[in-house]
């Protein structure tokens, strides 16, 4: 199963700010898209980085109330780990578990394409699951 699989399913759209975006109105996009987390990015294409609920908590917890007018630049992480369309959920997995993140861009030829979440290769190994164990039941069992 490969990241390509999920967007299929799931879609591409991706929620994005800008560089000068401030806390403030990034909790309004979280909150309005209920999401997570957002890609930040110049141009709705390159990934400049990536922000989340968690990096609110931990500014807010470090600098106070004051980081809300702040601009996301000042929270976010720059360094973003991506991933290709081709990439394999198993790997996926271990990487986002790993590197103790729950949100991937995913990207083509340096584009943003997608984003998944921990939950949406949850949802999708679940699935898998389920299909798996009716599969099975419906062979030892039968349809009588």
């Amino acid at each position: 199963m490969r990241i390509s699989d999920v967007l299929r399913v799931k879609g591409d759209q991706v929620v994005t700010v800008t560089p000068d975006t401030d806390v403030r109105q990034l909790l309004t996009v979280l909150a309005e898209h209920r999401i997570g987390a957002v890609v930040v990015s110049v141009d709705g294409s390159t990934v400049n980085g990536i922000v989340s609920e968690r990096d609110i908590v931990r500014a807010l917890a470090d600098r106070g109330a004051a980081v809300i007018d702040e601009p996301v630049t000042a929270i976010y992480t720059e360094n973003v780990y991506t991933v290709g369309l081709e990439a394999d959920l198993e790997q996926l997995m271990r990487t986002m578990t790993e590197r103790k993140v729950r949100h991937l861009p995913v990207v083509r030829d340096g584009a943003l394409v997608g984003i998944v979440s921990i939950g949406d290769i949850v949802k999708r190994r679940i699935d898998e699951l389920e299909t798996e164990h009716s599969a099975l039941t419906n062979y030892i069992v039968g349809d009588r």
